[in-house]
Parts: C-alpha cells; structure tokens; sequence
C-alpha cells in the first residue's frame, strides 16, 4: 500500500550577543514535534565569514534532529515487540 506524507521542517538561525551562531531546527510531522539544535562560534584567529557559522550550526541542529529521529524510530521498533540491535548501524550523516 503506498504512502505519502509531508512533514514541515522550519530552521532558525540567529547569532547571539558573543558572537556564537544558533540554530533551531523544529520538525512537525503532525502527530509529533522534535527540535534540533546546533551552534558553531569563530574562532578568533579566523576570518568571521557568518555563512560557515550558519552552516555549521545548522549542520549541527539538523545531526541533533535525525539523531533524535532515529532514536524514535528505535522505541517504535521495539513498542512492536522486536528487539533492539547489538550494533547500532550507521544512517546517514557519517563522520
């Protein structure tokens, strides 16, 4: 049986008074709500270019996000009687 599914995902991102780079990205998916997070701050030897800082705090928050994902689809498994892995695998966002 096909399915199909539109989930809402909004990121925010904001610099703080330290010059620390947030973000906050918050996912809906209609039944439930998770809310990613990441920041990144330059170093002060570095050139201040504001758009590695929004991509790496956003890189962060969206790897906080799916980790979160997955840990949710791992309770659903489980809820279903199946048991949980030896191993955790690898999806995604490898290192």
């Amino acid at each position: 049986m096909p399915h199909t599914v539109e989930w809402k995902v909004r990121l925010h991102l904001f610099e703080d008074d330290e010059g620390t780079t947030r973000a906050r990205v918050a996912l809906d998916t209609g039944s439930t709500a998770l809310t990613g997070r990441g920041s990144a701050h330059c170093h002060p030897a570095d050139t201040d270019v504001p758009e590695i800082g929004d991509e790496l705090a956003a890189g962060r928050a969206m790897r906080d996000l799916a980790q979160q994902l997955l840990n949710a689809a791992e309770r659903d498994i489980e809820g279903m009687g199946a048991p949980r892995p030896r191993t955790r695998q690898a999806a995604g966002w490898l290192e």
